[in-house]
Order: structure tokens, then C-alpha cells, then sequence
């Protein structure tokens, strides 16, 4: 069938999901569903603060132009009240009821924003709509009167000498300044700043409400004098609770753990930044707090600080044990339509404080085997890894650092693949450093990676198939990488499962050989000119992966989201190579890439399956893939999922029209699948089995490239595949 009528057809049925159903189907006689919500400032149209947020009544979370998946869901009931309707209704949303009492508690709300914002009496005057069973509420704002700040002056009536000095020190510093608007808004946010300042400065007992705030806006016209007042009692006290402030001192420090906890006093002490005789300070006891969580050994880190009669403040850190050791499983499977069968167990053992001062042990073993229904072929890989991380930056002593300090890690692994063509050998090592910056931001560096690849028993056909081709060839041969590696990764939401809107990104960069280069003049070369270590030629070249992901969080209870990501990737071989050595080149495909493949499967480019290779093995020099993902809940634990996936891989200087990337052929070289998935989620742990249907398969001849619901239960039609946890 033609490639417009597919994306005709696909289109009709979106748009049919989208309006299938009135949005007003389940009002009651009476009742009107909030269909829209806007806020329209008036007189100024560089104001860009979100009064929307202030709205007391939210219209139903959309998506798209509007559209409400989960209200159209809900709508789907046939009104009988039985299995049916109770299904939809759960995984649904149901209509938002217009309530004009919202209206006017909105109207307030948004007065007192602007006011709190510096806008003094505004104006906020709502325009209703109605449209058969909908309604639309429209606020237009009218801002009111700013005044200027003309003067500012720090009153301090009872202050000590000692406060007054350290504000005054610190007043060029102030967010407020001569010839700023006025507004309550600023007013506490330097408040907060200042109270942090001196919390900071040694004054243990002071807060952001010991001050006050006096403008006078009626003795100058458009203007306002502005007094900043200190006082030794708070806005929520009294004169007669008024005290002194003064600087504290750290009198005694105790750290208290259980006893069955064994680890090494100076390992905590060093993290300890807490120190006896030493001026309080609130970054102080927020650097300890971070250094003594990032061990990950308790189950909660609790600094308790109680001031005493001598200008001292005592120190008590109470650490909490948390499960020290323990097993981690992971399982992936896949079968598609021609009958290949795969499996990836994955097994790991952690133990948190191996050596009694924080460090981390990690054990992995990990398998991955494929086979073909009804035939002997069979491609078993097996590998094992151990890891430790150290809780100090190797080379520095922890002195150096005054906040969170970075890990060591080192590590060691083998891997060994038995394939029909070949099998081969990597053992592979690394040391570097990770840590991360303000909770949000991590990074791993490792200055020092290095595999050595080695590769026995190529089958004779599977060799001189490869012979005539210079890029397969070379990717096929021993090698031996030393290089590094950089990693970073930046997330707006920490947490282990958000439940708001996140965005992530990660920059994962790889690089081998540019050392050994200096001293390629004085190595072995072989008959290609390429320096040889040990009999091996190194590898040189540079490889990126950029991943980019958005998740939006909606619905009842905030249990349906819409996750989309980006990614692209990048692998440039030079100096003693042609090409990447064949373990760092991009694939596409399997549980968590284009699900409509097998892993491996996919491109490069419009290359068909490589018939050189029994089992899959289609690699590439570069990537793009973009994913969208529709989550949404079911009954019980389990969760659905619908998707789609576009992209492929490529080869960058093979010389192949079919596999290299072109811009003149790159729209019609993209893959696309969609698909249905299950989830069972235990909250600690997700299984999930996802189902790929191919739409566009650009390996085939160019007018049957979009496929079909005929085509989708063929041979090549479909992937299932089996995974815990989100592909992303």
C-alpha cells in the first residue's frame, strides 16, 4: 500500500481517538466542564511571571492542542455503571466541574500575587464563556501602581554591636537596591539571603524573621523610602522575648552509631567537618551532612545542634545503618517473527563497606544468549566484573575538598562471546573518579581506560566474506585501546521515581590513543603502518553519545505520563585506525531502542540483514534515534504503555551509498515501529514486556518500506521483547 494512505490512515485514527467522544458525555443535568483557563495582562506585555499558576481551579492536564488522553478515555463509558465503565473511569480522568466560587477565590489570589510582587492595587476582572456544556474563564489583568525605592536605611534599635557590624559588612551584597520596584517578593528573598550570611558568620540563634521591613510610599510621589530594621526578637514575638545575638563556638562534637556497624572512627572523622573551638557555620554543618550521606551506608544522617549557656552550640550526629549488602537481578528477553529467541540474565552482588571505611564492592556476572527456534545456531556470551569505589579522591587528602568529594573507582572485567563467525576475548580495566554537584549534576571521569581485544577461531567463510570488505576487516581484527572517558549527566529531579516533570541529559565521551601516538615513531608496524603494542595495533579515535529526555506527569494521582528522548551518537576513527574497533560502534534495536527490531538487527542505513553474520550483528558509526512513550495505568500493579520509536544507525567513510549517512537520503533511511506494552510495577521493581510492530523498515525496496497491519504478524513484522524497568 502507499505511503500517504499509511499516514493517511494513522491520522484518521488519531483524530478519530482524539474526538470519538464528547468531553461533556458524563455531566449531569446542571453541570458544565472548565474546558479553558488564560490570564491576559492588559497593560504590559513584557510581564512574564506565570499568574496561570495562581488559578484556583486547573482545566483537565492535555497534552496536545488541547487534547486530554485521559479525559477522552473517561468518556469512553457506556453509562451502564458495570466492568466497562468502572475500567475507564479508573485509568481515565474525570471532566474538571466548572465552580464559579473558584472564580472569585482566582481573582484574589492573583491581587494578592501581584501585590506581593510589587503591583498595588491591580486590577483582575474575569470574562466567563459559555459553549453548550463548556465553559471558558478568561482573567484580564490590569496591573497596578510600582513604586521605586529612593532610599534605603538600616535601623538598628537593639541590635549588639557585633550583628550590626557583620550586616553592615554585608549590605554591598543586598538584593535590594536604590532604584529597584518595591516588592514584598524581594524584600523576603533577601531576608533569606542575609539570614543564611549570618548563620554562616557564627550567629547560630538568628533567622530571617528578625527583620522588618518599613516603606513609606506616601511622602514621595511614585517613590518609596525604604527602612531595613533588625531587632532582637522575631516577627512572630514580643519585647519580652528579645535577645541578645551573638557569635557561638562549637563546644562538644560526638558521632554515635550502633555497634554492629564496623567501621574505621577516622573515616568518619575525616568526613566530620565539624570541628570543637571552631566558629559555627550553617555551610559547615550542610557540607557534613552531604559527605556523610554520599557514603550511602545509613538509612538517614541526623546533625543535632544544642546552644548552651557559653556562647557554645554542641554537636550530636546520629548515624542510622541501612542494609550494607545484598543481590541485584536484571533479566531482558526478546523473540521476533523469523524465530530468534534472546536472553540477557544479569546478576550482581554490593557490599557497601567491604573494608570497613565506605567502600563500595560490586561483583557482576552477566550472560547473553541467542538462539534460533528449530535450528542449532546459537551465539553465547558470557562476562564478570568487579568493581570498588573508594570514598576519598585518590592523590588529595579530603582537606581539599570542602563539600561533597568525588569517588575512585577501579575496575576490572572479562568478557567472553562465542559466535558462530568467531569468538572473542576483552579484558578491559579503568580508573577514574565520580561524584556529583549541588544533587542535580554528576559526572564520572576516568582519566585511564584500557581494553585488549583478542579474537580466535574465525570461520573460514565468515573471513574471506569479510576479506574484500576494508571496513568489516579491519573492525574484525585484534586491537588494544588505551584512552579515557568522560561522563556527564545533569537531571532537574533526583528522585528514584519522580513524580513531577523531569528532563535529563547525559554526554557520554569515549577516546583511546592520542598518547601512544607520540611513540607510534618508535613501535613495530604492520603492513598497514599501524603502530603495534604486544603484536596488537592500537586504536585511536573519539566516540560521543548525547541522550536528551523530557517526562511529563499527569493525570489521577499523577500515575499517567507522556516520556519522550532523544538520542545521538558519533564515532570518528583517525591516526592508526580506519575504522572503530567493532565493540565501540553503535547498534539499534531490542528492549530499550527501536522495539519493533531484535537487538542488532536494524540498519546501518537501508542495509539489509548482513548474511555474513547468522545472527544479527548490523553495527554502525553513528546513531539517531527519537522515542515517545504514552504511559498510563491499568488495575491492580499493572500499567500500560503505547509507543513509538524512529531511527537508525549508520556507517560514516565506508564509501556506501547504502549504509553511510547522507543528508540527501537520511529521511527515507529512517526505521519506525510503534507498539503496546505491559507493566507490572512493584514500586522497587518494574517487569515489563513490550510488543513492536514495524511501520517503516527501510532495508526493504523502496515502495514496500511502509508496512502494513498484514505485514506487522509476518516474517520481519514484529519484536517482543521482555525487560525490568523503563526502557527510559
Amino acid at each position: 500500500m502507499h505511503m500517504r494512505k499509511y499516514i493517511s490512515i494513522i491520522l484518521l485514527l488519531f483524530l478519530l481517538l482524539a474526538v470519538s467522544c464528547s468531553t461533556t458525555k458524563v455531566l449531569r443535568d446542571g453541570e458544565y466542564r472548565l474546558a479553558r483557563t488564560d490570564v491576559k495582562v492588559l497593560n504590559d506585555k513584557d510581564f512574564d511571571e506565570d499568574l496561570g499558576a495562581y488559578i484556583k481551579q486547573k482545566t483537565n492536564s492535555n497534552f496536545l492542542l488541547g487534547w486530554s488522553p485521559a479525559l477522552s478515555i473517561y468518556n469512553w463509558q457506556n453509562g451502564k455503571g458495570k466492568g466497562w465503565d468502572r475500567f475507564v473511569s479508573r485509568i481515565g480522568q474525570a471532566p474538571v466541574i466548572y465552580d464559579p466560587d473558584m472564580v472569585d477565590q482566582s481573582v484574589e489570589n492573583i491581587q494578592n500575587h501581584l501585590e506581593y510582587l510589587g503591583y498595588y492595587n491591580s486590577d483582575v476582572s474575569p470574562r466567563i464563556k459559555v459553549k453548550r456544556k463548556n465553559v471558558s474563564v478568561l482573567y484580564d489583568v490590569t496591573l497596578g501602581n510600582q513604586y521605586k525605592i529612593s532610599a534605603i536605611d538600616y535601623q538598628f534599635p537593639d541590635a549588639t554591636e557585633e550583628l550590626k557590624k557583620e550586616i553592615l559588612k554585608d549590605s554591598l551584597n543586598s538584593l535590594i537596591k536604590t532604584g529597584d520596584f518595591l516588592s514584598e517578593s524581594n524584600l523576603e528573598k533577601e531576608s533569606v539571603r542575609a539570614n543564611n550570611v549570618m548563620r554562616d558568620q557564627g550567629f547560630y540563634d538568628f533567622n530571617k524573621n528578625y527583620f522588618f521591613f518599613e516603606a513609606d510610599t506616601l511622602s514621595h510621589d511614585g517613590n518609596a523610602s525604604l527602612s531595613i530594621i533588625i531587632r532582637n526578637y522575631t516577627r512572630n514575638e514580643t519585647e519580652v522575648e528579645a535577645r541578645d545575638q551573638r557569635k557561638y563556638t562549637i563546644g562538644d562534637v560526638s558521632i554515635n552509631y550502633p555497634n554492629s556497624l564496623k567501621i574505621r572512627e577516622k573515616v568518619l572523622s575525616e568526613l566530620n567537618l565539624i570541628h570543637p573551638g571552631d566558629q559555627y557555620s550553617e555551610s559547615v554543618i550542610s557540607n557534613t551532612y552531604s559527605r556523610l550521606t554520599a557514603l550511602r551506608m545509613f538509612s538517614s544522617v541526623n546533625i543535632g545542634m544544642t546552644a548552651t549557656d557559653s556562647n557554645k552550640v554542641d554537636c550530636n550526629i546520629v548515624l542510622a545503618q541501612s542494609k550494607l549488602q545484598g543481590f541485584k537481578l536484571n533479566l531482558e528477553a526478546s523473540v521476533n517473527s523469523s524465530g530468534l529467541f534472546g536472553v540477557s540474565p544479569q546478576i550482581s552482588y554490593y557490599h557497601k563497606n567491604i573494608f570497613h571505611g565506605g567502600e563500595w564492592l560490586n561483583l557482576n556476572f552477566m550472560g547473553n544468549f541467542q538462539r534460533k527456534f528449530k535450528d542449532d545456531i546459537q551465539s553465547n556470551e558470557f562476562g564478570v566484573g568487579v568493581s570498588l569505589s573508594f570514598p576519598k579522591f585518590i592523590f588529595l587528602p579530603y582537606s581539599a575538598f570542602k563539600g561533597a568529594i568525588p569517588r575512585t573507582d577501579i575496575n576490572l572485567s572479562y568478557n567472553y562471546q562465542n559466535r558462530p563467525e568467531y569468538t572473542r576475548n576483552i579484558l578491559s580495566t579503568s580508573f577514574g573518579y565520580n561524584g556529583n554537584l549541588k544533587s542535580k549534576f554528576f559526572y564520572q571521569a576516568y582519566p585511564l581506560q584500557l581494553n585488549i581485544i583478542q579474537l580466535n577461531h574465525l570461520d573460514e567463510k565468515f573471513y574471506e566474506s569479510i576479506s574484500g570488505d576494508p571496513f568489516l576487516s579491519n573492525a574484525y581484527q585484534d586491537h588494544f585501546d588505551l584512552g579515557g572517558g568522560l561522563t556527564l549527566y545533569y537531571t532537574s529531579n533526583a528522585a528514584v521515581n519522580p513524580k513531577s516533570n523531569y528532563f535529563y541529559a547525559r554526554l557520554q565521551t569515549d577516546f583511546a590513543g592520542n598518547v601512544l601516538s607520540i611513540f607510534k615513531g618508535l613501535m613495530p608496524k604492520n603492513s598497514s603502518n599501524a603502530g603495534m603494542i604486544w603484536g596488537i595495533p592500537y586504536s585511536q579515535f573519539i566516540r560521543a553519545e548525547l541522550t536528551l529526555g523530557k517526562t511529563w506527569v499527569f493525570g489521577k494521582k499523577d500515575r499517567q505520563s507522556f516520556a519522550t528522548r532523544f538520542v545521538a551518537g558519533y564515532g570518528l576513527a583517525y591516526g592508526n585506525s580506519s575504522v572503530l574497533p567493532f565493540e565501540k560502534h553503535f547498534y539499534a534495536g531490542g528492549s530499550n531502542s527501536m522495539r519493533g527490531w531484535q537487538s542488532r538487527s536494524l540498519g546501518p542505513g537501508f542495509s539489509k540483514k548482513d548474511s555474513t553474520f547468522v545472527i544479527p550483528n548490523q553495527t554502525g558509526d553513528m546513531r539517531l534515534e527519537a522515542n515517545l512513550e504514552y504511559r498510563f495505568p491499568l488495575f491492580w500493579k499493572f500499567a500500560g504503555a503505547a509507543f513509538v520509536d524512529v531511527g537508525n544507525i549508520w556507517t560514516i567513510k565506508k564509501g556506501d551509498d547504502v549504509s553511510d549517512f547522507r543528508w540527501r537520503n537520511f529521511p527515507a533511511s529512517l526505521a519506525m515501529n510503534w507498539g503496546i506494552g505491559l507493566r507490572l510495577d512493584f514500586d522497587f521493581l518494574l517487569l515489563r514486556v513490550d510488543w513492536g510492530l514495524r511501520l517503516r523498515d527501510p532495508s526493504r525496496a523502496q515502495m514496500e518500506r511502509w508496512l502494513g497491519p498484514k505485514q506487522w504478524f509476518t516474517r520481519d513484522g514484529y519484536a517482543l521483547h521482555f525487560g525490568v524497568g523503563y526502557p527510559f
